[in-house]
């Protein structure tokens, strides 16, 4: 049984149990809920324990790997400038579109004490109290501090800064320390894959907890988090049809027919790798795009771009902030967005239930929100994976159609260095 299985079939055992003593047993439901309780919470400090280390590795390696890919032409330069246009405008669709979506919806009373929030009103006290104090705290006097306290967007900015730095160094000692990074990285999602193993237990013991606390209530709020997930993946999607007509100077009719083979197979497949061969015979074949842009254009979208990877950091922690009541202001939804980008390039590669914990950890913290709930979203968010990969190929080929129709503005695709069929 493979993993995501286990996990689904811990979240439907939880759901039931919990559901089944709140409805005949009360009283009997608050004990049982306590008695669990810890077992989900150490389960989330055993991920949370690998975060600070994974993510400034995972920030410094994405620094590297951008720069080596804008160093192969201006064809890489451009779609690097792409991906993240793109990328900051689904942070920014996430971050309007989310809290406004959660803010015409009931929510269930208690449902902040269930999760786990006896500390939402220490994260409430840990957003900065005035726009000034957020301002001059991203820049951190003391990284070794910062992450010790596990303030994640001064880190961030520091792992910047570490990362921006390292290319301007000696090239062997630049690979050497790139080493040590990518092997401290490593090591983190080995021990991330430990804990995984035991999710099952973790979920069904946290989901346990909360439904028993607020009975069937909690179905709809399962609802509500993987609708809010499918209407953001959608409304991005729908919204890279215009953008390919006009940066891309494409038709809506021929872009829609010539890219609706690979969001099939994506899908169909949930993944964006695999669908690799069939978006480079949409943009070759289907849409006429030049060969040397096409390969090298889509494997770099693959392993440096997935459009709703922000998207959903901004989403899980506008969906944390609803159930505990937190109304976020525009400096943790600013904080937040620009996180998420940054976040989001360097963590493509990571495989899915690692890259929810290791990346959604960050931007809930950033936004001074309590992590708990995360344990019962990695469950529930394989269900809307489906819409995230469409919404990634879609990007993937309207990011190629931008490249493309700039190319054939500037005429200048022949002189590329490096660009050709072989730059994949």
């Amino acid at each position: 049984m493979s993993t995501t299985a286990r996990v689904l079939l811990g979240l439907l055992l939880g759901a039931v149990i919990g559901l089944a003593l709140a409805a005949s047993d009360a009283a009997l439901a608050a004990r049982v809920a306590d008695a669990v309780q810890p077992i989900g919470r150490l389960w989330l400090n055993a991920l949370q324990m690998t975060v600070v280390p994974l993510v400034a590795a995972l920030v410094i390696l994405g620094v590297n790997t951008a720069r080596d890919a804008a160093a192969s032409g201006r064809t890489a330069r451009r779609a690097i400038a792409c991906f993240l246009v793109l990328l900051s405008l689904g942070a920014a669709l996430a971050a309007i579109a989310a809290p406004l979506l959660l803010s015409w919806l009931p929510r269930p009373p208690g449902l902040a004490e269930s999760l786990g929030a006896a500390e939402a009103g220490a994260a409430q006290l840990a957003v900065p109290a005035s726009f000034g104090d957020w301002f001059t705290g991203i820049i951190p006097s003391n990284a070794l501090a910062a992450a010790a306290a596990s303030a994640m967007l001064p880190l961030v900015v520091f792992a910047l800064f570490f990362g921006f730095a390292l290319a301007r160094i000696d090239a062997a000692r630049r690979e050497r320390l790139l080493e040590l990074v990518q092997a401290i990285g490593d090591v983190m999602i080995v021990i991330v894959r430990w804990v995984l193993w035991a999710a099952p237990l973790g979920v069904f013991a946290l989901v346990l907890a909360v439904c028993a606390r607020v009975g069937g209530g909690m179905l709809g709020v399962f609802g509500t988090y993987i609708g809010l997930q499918v209407v953001l993946y959608l409304a991005m999607t729908l919204l890279l049809y215009p953008i390919a007509m006009v940066a891309g100077r494409e038709r809506l009719g021929r872009f829609a027919a010539a890219i609706l083979p690979a969001q099939t197979i994506a899908a169909s497949t949930q993944s964006s790798l695999a669908s690799l061969p069939a978006m480079l015979e949409s943009a070759g074949t289907r849409l006429g795009y030049p060969l040397p842009v096409t390969s090298l254009v889509l494997p770099m979208a693959v392993s440096l771009f997935r459009i709703t990877s922000p998207m959903q950091y901004v989403g899980v922690a506008a969906f944390i902030a609803w159930a505990h009541g937190v109304d976020l202001t525009a400096a943790q939804l600013v904080a937040g967005a620009a996180l998420a980008v940054v976040i989001s390039m360097g963590s493509v590669g990571l495989p899915g239930q690692v890259s929810f914990m290791a990346t959604n950890m960050p931007v809930t913290q950033a936004m001074g929100l309590p992590v708990e709930p995360l344990g019962v979203l990695l469950a529930l968010d394989t269900i809307p994976d489906m819409f995230a990969t469409v919404g990634n190929v879609t990007a993937d080929l309207t990011a190629t159609s931008v490249v493309a129709g700039g190319q054939r503005g500037a005429g200048d695709a022949a002189d590329e260095p490096g660009a050709s069929p072989g730059a994949a």
